[in-house]
């Protein structure tokens, strides 16, 4: 295992409070202020431009294929499609249906078409997330209980396998996938543990070679680590609270968003985009895919 510190290029300045779910979407980068409930998008030649606007958090999103600039949403209680001009129509709100206030906190489409968000207390009431998957027909599924703080989800390119941290306990499982059905195969299995003077593992993505990499909550750092569950590299950055990775397709670059909430004295790297220069290279984001 090795560790670097590499010279980080802030390519927006400190200013959200919890910046997250960064993906690379036609060309552009997208990511999401999620307690302000804002979508932003960063082309190469422009500053940050918001796309929509929300009054309830906003998790993360996913393209939807054949429908420019409309987006599936992790989002308040629930799952929502997003118009061009950012007005919400409702798939489903299960944590409505949930014994603890709640909301959604990450999400991700699968190579199939899928989308898969998930879910946690306000609180950070131990094991009241879940994970929820939404088919094609718009129908959205409870697939995991018992999570805590759950973020990614991350899957590699065959759509086989998908890696879900849950950051409050330090855990990243994996699981099996059905890439017909969507149905996981036997249960997750843990794939990495962290103690508590590692960090918490936060958003994840796999790279062009199947390795997973990890934005580490706390400890100023991304981690990658090889299918088989070997730390390879410690990447370490300039702010304590780095929350997602995106690593571009085109380009051997990494793009991480930070949050300012929890730093006593943020500075302009807390609550930014980051720029790190890595030597893989990542894939562009997967649609989901609507029946019809």
């Amino acid at each position: 295992m090795t560790s670097t510190a590499v010279p980080a290029t802030v390519v927006v300045e400190g200013g959200y409070e919890l910046a997250e779910g960064g993906r690379w979407v036609d060309e552009r980068y997208v990511y999401v202020d999620i307690l302000s409930g804002r979508l932003f998008e960063l082309r190469e030649t422009t500053g940050p431009v918001q796309l929509a606007g929300l009054d309830v958090p906003l998790g993360a999103v996913a393209p939807v294929g054949d429908r420019p600039d409309t987006w599936i949403a992790a989002a308040g209680t629930g799952i929502a499609l997003l118009s061009p001009d950012g007005t919400p129509e409702w798939l489903d709100r299960p944590e409505d249906r949930t014994p603890l206030p709640s909301r959604m906190n990450d999400g991700v489409a699968d190579p199939a078409g899928r989308f898969w968000a998930d879910s946690m207390a306000y609180d950070g009431t131990h094991g009241a997330g879940s994970l929820y998957r939404t088919d094609s027909d718009g129908t959205v599924v409870r697939v995991l209980d018992g999570l805590t703080i759950a973020n990614g989800p991350a899957f590699t390119a065959d759509g086989t396998t998908m890696y879900l941290a849950d950051t409050a306990v330090g855990t990243i499982l994996r699981c099996r996938v059905d890439p017909v059905s969507g149905d996981l195969i036997g249960g997750p299995e843990t794939f990495a543990r962290l103690r508590e003077d590692e960090g918490s593992p936060d958003g994840m993505t796999v790279d062009e070679e199947g390795c997973l990499w990890v934005a580490m909550w706390g400890a100023g750092a991304v981690r990658r680590y090889h299918p088989d569950g070997r730390l390879l590299h410690t990447l370490a950055v300039p702010a304590p609270h780095p929350t997602s990775v995106c690593l571009h397709p085109g380009e051997r670059r990494l793009l991480v968003t930070t949050a300012r909430y929890g730093v006593q004295n943020p500075d302009a790297t807390s609550g930014a985009v980051l720029s790190v220069p890595v030597p893989v290279r990542g894939t562009a984001a997967c649609s989901w895919r609507a029946r019809g």
